[in-house]
């Protein structure tokens, strides 16, 4: 989703909105199809919670938005990220805690 949602930004920037709007739409689509499945599957079969299969989804988002941010979009890399991870990680730690 990091691609559909940011993407646009720097490959279409010239382009009208509708445009990027379109092809980000397309790309999420692709995403979406992977996605659905695999938190039917987390969420059905390894037994997963609704809470758990969310966590995981903002940590790896957090794993590919910080590369994207960097190497493609040429951003600086912020200290703030560091913090955003601390946070995931302790959000991960409550939410998979037995108790």
């Amino acid at each position: 989703m990091t691609m559909a949602w940011y993407g646009h930004l720097k490959n279409l920037a010239t382009a009208p909105w509708f445009v990027a709007a379109i092809i980000s739409w397309g790309i999420a689509l692709a995403e979406y199809l992977l996605q659905v499945p695999a938190n039917r599957i987390g969420f059905q079969r390894a037994g997963l919670s609704l809470g758990q299969l969310k966590i995981m989804q903002e940590v790896i988002t957090l794993a590919v938005f910080v590369p994207f941010a960097v190497f493609y979009m040429d951003q600086p890399l912020k200290l703030d990220y560091l913090w955003a991870a601390l946070c995931m990680v302790g959000a991960a730690y409550f939410i998979f805690r037995n108790g």
